[in-house]
């Protein structure tokens, strides 16, 4: 892990440091591209074939069905399925918070105006399965989708070398009331949804998260179709502020947590106290030797770094520059520090706070933006499941109240017609 001193930075060695997993070849552009392509051309046959090329499965078929994935479900022990009860019980909870009705609202005396909230109609899940399978994503996604009310739900998954999903996915699925699931990964899931082919349905809108290559796809079909994304969620990252009154065991648990994530993952702790970030070094040294992804964290830690400030307060300046998908505040005094994050996906605030707890099971979502598309981006919401449709109901009064003031801002802007759609009204009202 290299480490900086805040003080030596400039404006300008700040900016290289916190840029991340760019694409500055266009190359991991020009491989998604080729993919999209294909599938958009070649739809089931594509996806096949790169089933063949990137998971070395041979696949008869491109989804399972619910008969499977039951029978899948009940492979897995009792423990895990009441860990998973509990995260499923505690994402609903908060998730369910979010429902909202707003009130109608007259603006003019006659002139009624709100907004109701309509699902998403068709919407694509895509859960990970590359270094790591992971069905806290789909809890993550598929319970807001729910709760949301989308009429239909497709989930993309990639093949496992059994040519199927394993039964933590399937047991997820049985308890969202999913009955197919799509074996396809990477870029060309995500082509495969926004295109749509033989077997997979067009969605309206993309979720989850990927790697570089999964968001690269996203972006790009997010501006040549009409299918939308919920952010451009690349590999993870975690930055800790951590002072004096850190742990340094929990510092670098929390830091080898992402990094376990994958190679392309980053991992950063920004502290007050240079001891700390020394005793956090040997931790990691010491936890890392017993991961069984410790290759995998390794890499990830090379591509990390420590950096010394003076306090909390530029630390946490340091932090909005830095905008990360998950930020732990190590230190006792989190209450004084929460009011001055400006950018940040999630927020682990304490020295009991972490950030496992929100991957998995305290109830906030785990599905948030990366590369400091959090200076933009919120995090997956109920919210990002729904449309808000405005509405407005004009009576007799309402146009003789308001028309006037319209039929004046349409003649300065050139527009007749609009002010005639006006003035026909008001002539008819006068009788």
């Amino acid at each position: 892990m290299r480490q900086y001193n805040f003080s030596d930075l400039s404006i300008s060695d700040i900016q290289k440091l916190i840029s991340r997993n760019a694409d500055l070849g266009n190359e991991i552009r020009e491989k998604v591209e080729q993919i999209i392509s294909e599938v958009k051309v070649n739809g089931d046959a594509a996806l096949k074939n790169y089933a063949l090329q990137f998971d070395k499965i041979e696949l008869p078929s491109l989804f399972i069905e619910k008969e499977e994935i039951n029978q899948l479900a009940n492979t897995i022990s009792e423990e895990v399925k009441q860990a998973i009860n509990v995260a499923y019980t505690n994402i609903k909870k908060f998730h369910e918070t979010q429902i909202s009705n707003e009130s109608k609202i007259e603006t003019t005396t006659g002139v009624t105006c709100w907004r109701e909230v309509r699902a998403i109609e068709r919407v694509g899940l895509y859960i990970p399965g590359g270094t790591a399978v992971l069905p806290s994503t789909f809890l993550m996604l598929g319970i807001p989708a729910k709760i949301a009310g989308c009429k239909e739900i497709i989930v993309c998954s990639p093949p496992q070398k059994t040519g199927s999903i394993n039964g933590y996915i399937a047991y997820v699925a049985q308890l969202l009331g999913i009955d197919k699931v799509y074996l396809v990964g990477g870029a060309q899931a995500v082509a495969a949804m926004a295109y749509g082919t033989e077997s997979i349905p067009k969605v309206d809108k993309i979720f989850g998260p990927g790697n570089q290559f999964v968001t690269m796809a996203k972006t790009l079909v997010q501006s040549t179709t009409n299918t939308a994304i919920d952010m451009p969620a690349g590999p993870s990252e975690v930055l800790v502020i951590a002072d004096e009154t850190a742990n340094p065991v929990f510092v670098a648990a929390d830091l080898l947590a992402q990094a376990e994530h994958g190679v392309d993952s980053q991992a950063v702790l920004v502290s007050s106290s240079a001891s700390i970030i020394e005793e956090t070094l040997v931790e990691l040294e010491k936890q890392i030797n017993v991961l069984p992804r410790k290759e995998i964290a390794a890499k990830a830690i090379e591509n990390s770094f420590s950096v010394l400030v003076t306090d909390l307060g530029q630390a946490m300046t340091f932090s909005n520059e830095y905008a990360p998908e998950h930020l732990i505040l190590a230190t006792d005094y989190w209450q004084s520090i929460t009011p001055l994050i400006v950018n940040a996906g999630s927020v682990f605030a304490g020295n009991l706070t972490p950030e496992s707890a929100g991957d998995y099971a305290s109830g906030t979502n785990h599905t948030l933006p990366t590369s400091a598309y959090a200076r933009s981006y919120s995090g997956v919401s109920l919210d990002s499941f729904v449309k808000k449709i405005t509405f407005q109901h004009i009576n007799e009064s309402g146009i003789t109240n308001l028309g006037p003031s319209i039929e004046v801002l349409a003649e300065i802007e050139g527009l007749q017609a609009h002010k005639n759609a006006v003035t026909v009204r008001l002539l008819e009202s006068k009788g």
